[in-house]
């Protein structure tokens, strides 16, 4: 297998492996920050000030926590679809469907962060700049965790 320049000496099943366990790695990553923001989440509903907040504080909560557990479930779908799968030699089609989980997972991990976000910047800044900021965040992720990696595979493509 070629890739820019340099080739892996590895059968079929060794790059299974390495793409298992690279996968692996990436969600360790995104599992922790997406269970650590679902905590925080959480802890927000049984606040005081959280109770008194209007309707838009509570729908951006309401969306936020549902995305938050959707990412964590999709980040958390592979290792169950692994344990399921287990010795049926299946790694060739797991793989696929577990990258697809993981994309979606971050996806979603990337809207609950901009939700988290714009749920904390609400108490210190004013709505539209809490709004705008939240919004420039989002723009900073598509950026950098879509934008800029399609590019470069783009360029390596060609």
């Amino acid at each position: 297998m070629s890739e820019q320049g340099y080739k892996r000496d590895e059968d079929q099943a060794d790059r299974y492996d390495r793409h298992w366990n690279e996968l692996l790695q990436e969600l360790r990553i995104a599992q922790t920050g997406v269970q650590i923001l679902f905590a925080f989440l959480l802890t927000i509903a049984f606040t005081s000030p959280f109770r008194d907040s209007d309707d838009f504080t509570q729908d951006v909560f309401a969306v936020t926590i549902v995305v938050s557990a959707m990412s964590m479930a999709l980040l958390i779908a592979p290792v169950s679809f692994h344990r399921m799968v287990f010795r049926q030699k299946v790694r060739d089609r797991m793989i696929p469907m577990a990258s697809r989980m993981t994309a979606g997972g971050l996806f979603l991990l990337m809207l609950a962060v901009c939700g988290g976000l714009l749920l904390a910047l609400d108490v210190v800044l004013s709505r539209w700049l809490a709004v705008t900021v939240s919004g420039v965040a989002l723009l900073w992720f598509v950026a950098f965790w879509y934008v800029i990696p399609g590019r470069v595979r783009a360029r390596s493509a060609s």
